[in-house]
């Protein structure tokens, strides 16, 4: 990265830094942009030209979310499972505690300013919708090599396909982020939410890889 390229990543991160705990103190909706440019040390303008909307300074790391989980299936194991790699990946994270899960003692109150916010909560469920037809086309594009049996040209499938398998790591997400608001010890929260999603992915898994031609027989449409 060149040194201009530098700079302008450290005037985003300072304006992102100066933004969130002004958006954690007063709430979303009482922040404005003209505060967090004061308080960045940079005019209303330049805040603009590196975030366009409050919400994207709030969600300032919103691109890397809406990508992770297909960056995950892109960059896996020629004959890994994509299923078992999201679920690794989400189980590492969990016994790193790491924070951007939710357990970091200023989570509670992050989670807090978006319930309490209409703007926020609509930009949250824009992100997941992305994050899923993300994972779609990673599906579609990155498929294991022992799946030849997978119809390729079904799109439908696998827009359902990402829909479960981002559905189930937003649920666990969820799941975490309910039992610490309800005053449950982080590090239990986190144990039981790791179990509840090893189960539940392997569901998953174990419907993704039974016989295709045996499903098929099995499973009949209604008429």
């Amino acid at each position: 990265m060149g040194l201009r390229e530098t700079k302008k990543q450290q005037t985003r991160t300072a304006i992102a830094d100066a933004a969130l705990p002004l958006f954690l103190e007063h709430g979303f909706d009482q922040v404005t942009v003209a505060e967090v440019a004061r308080h960045a040390g940079v005019s209303t303008n330049t805040v603009y030209n590196y975030f366009p909307t409050k919400e994207d300074l709030f969600f300032d790391r919103q691109a890397q979310v809406e990508g992770h989980l297909a960056t995950l299936v892109r960059d896996r194991a020629p004959n890994a499972c994509p299923v078992e790699t999201i679920r690794d990946d989400l189980l590492t994270t969990l016994r790193q505690s790491d924070p951007a899960l939710g357990l970091h003692p200023d989570a509670p109150r992050f989670w807090q300013v978006i319930h309490d916010s209409t703007a926020l909560r609509a930009r949250e469920r824009e992100i997941s919708e992305r994050a899923e037809a993300v994972l779609a086309t990673a599906l579609a594009e990155h498929l294991p090599k022992t799946s030849a049996r997978w119809n390729q040209g079904n799109h439908s499938m696998f827009r359902l396909l990402a829909g479960a398998v981002a559905g189930t790591h937003r649920a666990a997400l969820r799941e975490l982020q309910q039992r610490i608001l309800s005053g449950e010890p982080p590090t239990n929260a986190r144990d039981s939410v790791a179990t509840a999603a090893v189960q539940a992915f392997n569901l998953l898994c174990s419907g993704l890889h039974t016989d295709a031609d045996q499903t098929s027989q099995e499973l009949q449409l209604p008429e």
